[in-house]
């Protein structure tokens, strides 16, 4: 290793290794495990192995695991028989044994709560044949709906689905609770103007469109410990327009953040497709800086960490190099926001983290997407 590489390798070792708290939580360094959804609990049970899986990575270093997404307990939930499920007595049961797995590893874990509204799953069987749902009816893209808006009734009952499981994650050991607002799924459908078309209370402006989010969040904050950490994912884009915004400009974004700020969210992780990509003209600031600026909370960022380029690349089926850090180790430097999430570099090489707080980046791995084919 040369002189330069040797100084970046302590460099992103000490700067990544420094603790950071959010609310009553106080995580161990600055990388957290992005959620990435794995498909292996068939009946919606994480078993021995989904166990194996978290904790080997926090025995690697990770200091916050944030799990797959999660179900709540609602049936129009979700469709796929693999996903996990986060309520139900064997469901339950299994989030135990990897919450005391992460935890004797000496990591921290919060499970991500989960709804796909329109989102339809393809390629598993569905275990509940209940109707799409959304804030309009209506899945990205389409004119018509093809699914029922929902009713005041719908509403209460996914809001307090979330809330209840929100609480069973505290009671069986869980750090916090991340609540997935992201990618076009149920709760950022309400939030983009794009899907939601509802003249109630639920739509029509940004902050009326924040209105089913923000009483998710309080309804999860009533429910655990006022110091239980609730965090908010949110993004632009979807998983089915990647062009798609909520914000043109930081007013905008502050307009929304801001009722979800106030009800209760302790820390927001904005999903950008590339963190170092800026979010407004005139700024060199990417999503999460721009949120941490806005609301004063901790953020965290994600996005293609690790590779040298896009993920959604990755994901469909390209390999790819490893990635410098130089970008974000500047941006930590500035306390542009407080942790990174990687996803698929750590999917890759469960000890990336190890490897990079000890300060040994070239032993990385290039990410191959037949990783995703395997739990391990």
């Amino acid at each position: 290793m040369t002189v330069a590489a040797s100084e970046a390798a302590s460099r992103a070792a000490e700067i990544l290794s420094r603790p950071t708290s959010i609310n009553g939580l106080t995580v161990p360094n600055r990388i957290a495990m992005a959620p990435m959804t794995r498909m292996f609990s068939p009946g919606g049970v994480p078993g021995e192995d989904v166990v194996s899986y978290y904790a080997r990575r926090a025995a690697a270093g990770v200091g916050l695991i944030v799990t797959e997404g999660t179900y709540v307990g609602h049936d129009s939930a979700g469709q796929s028989d693999r996903v996990p499920r986060f309520h139900g007595a064997d469901q339950l049961a299994g989030w135990t044994k990897v919450a005391d797995a992460v935890h004797a590893a000496g990591g921290t874990i919060v499970p991500q709560l989960w709804h796909i509204g329109m989102v339809r799953e393809q390629g598993q069987p569905p275990f509940a044949d209940a109707p799409a749902v959304g804030p309009s009816g209506l899945r990205i893209g389409a004119d018509e709906p093809t699914g029922k808006a929902m009713t005041r009734q719908d509403l209460d009952e996914v809001i307090a689905a979330f809330a209840e499981s929100a609480a069973a994650a505290e009671r069986i050991g869980f750090d916090g609770v991340e609540i997935h607002g992201a990618h076009g799924y149920l709760v950022d459908q309400f939030l983009w103007a794009g899907t939601n078309r509802r003249t109630d209370a639920y739509g029509g402006d940004p902050v009326a469109r924040t209105q089913f989010g923000a009483e998710i969040v309080a309804a999860v904050r009533e429910k655990v410990s006022a110091d239980f950490p609730v965090i908010f994912r949110y993004s632009q884009w979807k998983q089915e327009a990647y062009d798609a915004r909520l914000a043109e400009t930081p007013e905008e974004l502050d307009a929304i953040l801001a009722p979800l700020a106030a009800a209760g969210v302790d820390a927001f992780h904005a999903s950008t497709r590339r963190y170092w990509v800026p979010e407004f003209d005139g700024s060199d600031l990417n999503l999460a800086g721009w949120t941490k600026k806005l609301t004063g909370k901790p953020a965290i960022t994600v996005g293609s960490v690790g590779l040298d380029g896009d993920f959604i690349k990755a994901f469909q089926g390209e390999g790819a190099a490893v990635g410098s850090l130089d970008n974000l180790l500047d941006r930590m430097e500035r306390d542009e926001f407080d942790l990174v999430a990687v996803g698929r570099a750590l999917l890759q090489d469960p000890q990336w983290a190890e490897k990079v707080l000890a300060g040994r980046v070239s032993e990385l791995a290039p990410y191959d997407a037949s990783s995703l084919t395997s739990l391990s």
